[in-house]
């Protein structure tokens, strides 16, 4: 949080503009801290990745990613993920527990600290290791003490929520945290998204989309930016492109076309080039918003769907496994 007119002072003591009684108070009953951070990467291409320690062996990633015009930093918020996306790290890693609020927030006190400001980050989004809205209770008030104008007072806008599809949980955010919204939405249709996103054999994309309409009409951006892996051979025909534009088209939606990134162990390979941009400009010719990722840091597997850390005591669940709700990842 900001304390002491944004300068990010962490020690009760030296915050003295409020009064001596009340700091001896907190004091007593509170501690502010910054998690360690075991190792700091940094890529060519100037991002920045920390491998942070949660304790008990885990160990989550935060990225920074600077451009000319905003600082963004993507966070965690899971030790791992359960939401078994076959085209990401993260899911491939496992899951152990959810992180925190403190372990959340202090993701983004880390990286402003470091960055030499404590209010360097511009931008936030929860795109980390973990499904955010698995860990709604934790996530939300983090949320808001970014966007509160006695927090980090960071635009609504510029706070991004990521989600595979909960859908019970996208309609309850829409009336607890109206933050920006992003849909790892992969496939245009069912058959293909119960391949790639499991979560979909219980929020199919009709559900799903309603749920999004919903929320945007609550956005002051008014549009859901939905997520879009390109997997060679995969999801990216131009059958697929008309299939994405129809289910868009006319709807308050952008499409951010992301180049698949590798890591040990992954079944896919990434479109070529010359599909992606074929793809994106289908979209754009159906009056479908479209835009293609540019793949950063993936030269210290920071880019999206590498974040893995390090996630032990591992808790292996799926969809349909009686220990899925008590991991945590329920979607109700």
């Amino acid at each position: 949080m900001r304390c002491q007119n944004g300068r990010g002072v962490l020690d009760f003591q030296e915050m003295t503009d409020i009064s001596l009684h009340l700091r001896k108070k907190l004091g007593r009953i509170a501690t502010l801290a910054i998690p360690p951070a075991g190792r700091v990467e940094e890529s060519a291409d100037g991002t920045r990745k920390w491998l942070v320690n949660v304790g008990a062996g885990q160990v989550v990633e935060t990225v920074h990613i600077p451009e000319p015009n905003r600082s963004t930093l993507c966070i965690s918020s899971q030790a791992g993920c359960a939401m078994d996306c076959p085209f990401c790290a993260t899911g491939h890693s496992g899951f152990n527990r959810n992180l925190k609020a403190a372990e959340i927030l202090g993701q983004v006190l880390l990286a402003n600290r470091a960055l030499g400001s404590p209010s360097a980050i511009t931008n936030v989004v929860f795109m980390g290791m973990g499904e955010p809205l698995a860990n709604y209770s934790e996530v939300v008030p983090v949320a808001k003490l970014l966007t509160d104008d006695h927090g980090l007072g960071l635009s609504r806008r510029r706070v991004t929520i990521s989600t595979v599809g909960l859908v019970p949980r996208i309609r309850r955010l829409a009336e607890d945290c109206n933050v920006a919204l992003a849909v790892s939405l992969h496939a245009p249709t069912d058959a293909l998204r119960d391949e790639l996103v499991p979560i979909n054999r219980r929020h199919p994309i009709a559900e799903l989309l309603q749920a999004c309409w919903r929320y945007a009409e609550g956005l002051a951006s008014r549009q859901i930016t939905f997520e879009y892996v390109m997997l060679a051979g995969v999801n990216d025909s131009l059958d697929d492109a008309a299939r994405l534009a129809g289910l868009l088209r006319d709807r308050p939606a952008k499409v951010n076309l992301i180049p698949f990134n590798s890591f040990p162990g992954a079944a896919y390979r990434c479109s070529a080039p010359e599909v992606i941009d074929r793809f994106c400009t289908h979209l754009r010719s159906r009056g479908v918003v479209a835009t293609v990722r540019r793949t950063r840091g993936d030269d210290i597997d920071a880019a999206c769907g590498q974040l893995a850390g390090r996630v032990t005591n591992r808790v292996r669940v799926r969809l349909g496994d009686k220990r899925f709700r008590a991991a945590g990842a329920c979607a109700s």
